[in-house]
């Protein structure tokens, strides 16, 4: 075996140097610049969002969710007291025909006997049979009328203001466009114990009274309900902030962790990968069968290294709102996809896919060279890996007034249409046949839609199984 003390031993002493730099590392501030709008054409397939976005929407749903409940509650409720205060005041009405059709019941033998009974002077003795003995030629009150009919139906008198003209029927009936409400009731003669009909009396109110209860309470509603509605929508906004507050806490709080891990865990990984590193370039001292552990610990250690970077950039760029665009560069984009495609060119030719480009000339954006050189390197490289042998992949160029859109096309397996909504969700991983990859961490493609979003841009895509994908980065044309 080969002696790695001593190795060890420099590489720890040159870490120690390190920490006290790495320590005091803090997550850059930018300095604040103006958003840009994202195209409809893009917007409309958007499949990641910020999450200072993903939480103001959630704000807004729940404030939404609140309001229709609270809404849907009221107006219940308002119509139930509608309703019930609509039946009493009606209950009422009815109550006061009863009683004076009734009454009036009385006078009808009398009428038939003489018909101009009804403008005589009024008196009416007491009979003791239990129900209102007043004189029936006051039957009725400025609103109210009677009729008196035979066993005809025929009218013979009336008193009072009112006159229905719709026809005679028994009980309780509402014409005239609900403005007036009457009662028929039949009135019967007894003797010798037998019952015989005499006739009928109708008895008719006005129902203007009512409605204008009525509608004062629905203008007192509606007026309440606005206001109610007002306070509703600031108790809303209070209560979704607060509670809001501890799951923003909790995001932020694990956005920290991840960026602290990461950060910690780059010096131990850095150690192993130097270590490693030295230990292969001495192999002649390196026993036979620690080989092939060594190589898994160099392949193990680079995975994680990788992961711990892409962690670290997803917690930077979380923990920023606005891009550095102070440090951007003016970029020509055909050059920029001209070495991506040099880049994968030999990646292609080792598997025998055909890689073609459509570029345009003289289209530039603005933004970080290195950070664009890697969103469209990720998706050319999936494009790739996905792609079977004798397949195509196409990188092109198309623009759209003041956009470019930069599309990167296969012929390879596709992606299930249930998967297409979480392809850039972090660490998410599709089915075995997308996960061949091994070396893949499942940040390629959230690492890709954030650098887009951060230049102002949007990544889309649309696939179908067994025919392929395409991927469209849509950025701002810089001129």
């Amino acid at each position: 075996m080969f002696p790695i003390s001593k190795a060890k031993a420099q590489v720890r002493a040159g870490f120690a140097q390190m920490l006290p730099s790495i320590a005091k590392h803090k997550i850059p501030k930018p300095a604040p610049t103006q958003s840009r709008a994202i195209p409809r054409s893009a917007a409309k397939g958007q499949n990641a969002v910020t999450p200072q976005f993903q939480f103001k929407s959630l704000r807004w749903r729940l404030l939404g969710s609140y309001l229709m409940v609270m809404v849907a509650i009221r107006v219940i409720s308002n119509g139930v007291v509608y309703e019930f205060f609509a039946h009493s005041l009606y209950q009422q009405l009815n109550n006061r025909l009863l009683n004076l059709a009734q009454a009036a019941a009385h006078s009808l033998v009398a009428i038939k006997q003489d018909k101009d009974a009804v403008d005589q002077p009024a008196y009416r003795p007491l009979d003791g049979d239990g129900d209102l003995d007043i004189p029936w030629q006051n039957l009725s009150k400025p609103d109210q009328g009677v009729e008196w009919f035979g066993a005809d139906k025929q009218r013979l008198a009336i008193s009072g203001t009112l006159s229905p003209t719709f026809p005679l029927q028994e009980g309780f009936q509402t014409g005239e466009q609900g403005q007036i409400r009457t009662l028929t009731i039949p009135a019967y003669s007894y003797s010798q114990g037998q019952r015989q009909l005499e006739g009928y009396v109708r008895a008719s109110e006005s129902t203007e009274s009512v409605e204008a209860v009525l509608t004062q309470l629905r203008w007192g509603s509606g007026v309440a309900g606005v206001l109610a509605l007002g306070l509703i929508g600031v108790g809303g906004m209070w209560l979704t902030r607060q509670s809001m507050k501890p799951i923003e806490q909790s995001f932020q709080q694990l956005k920290q962790f991840t960026a602290d891990a990461s950060h910690e865990l780059r010096s131990p990984l850095t150690a192993i990968k130097a270590s490693v590193e030295v230990m292969q370039t001495h192999p002649e001292r390196i026993h036979p069968a620690d080989v092939e552990k060594l190589n898994a610990i160099a392949s193990a250690t680079s995975q994680m290294s990788r992961l711990v970077e892409d962690l670290l950039l997803l917690a930077r760029t979380d923990a920023t709102t606005a891009a550095p665009t102070r440090e951007w560069t003016v970029i020509p984009l055909d050059e920029l996809l001209e070495d991506v495609e040099e880049r994968l060119e030999p990646n292609a030719e080792a598997q025998a896919t055909t890689l073609k480009l459509e570029l345009q000339k003289d289209i530039f954006v603005k933004g970080d060279a290195s950070q664009l050189f890697r969103v469209f390197c990720n998706l050319l490289e999936n494009a790739l890996q996905y792609t079977p042998s004798g397949g195509t992949v196409t990188l092109s160029m198309s623009t759209d007034e003041t956009w470019v859109v930069v599309s990167v096309e296969d012929t390879g397996i596709g992606i299930a249409p249930e998967h297409l909504p979480f392809i850039f969700d972090r660490l998410w991983r599709a089915d075995k046949a997308r996960t061949q990859r091994q070396e893949g961490s499942g940040l390629g493609l959230a690492i890709a839609q954030a650098i887009a979003q951060r230049h102002g841009g949007n990544i889309t895509v649309r696939s179908e199984l067994g025919v392929g994908s395409c991927f469209q980065v849509s950025l701002p044309i810089f001129s």
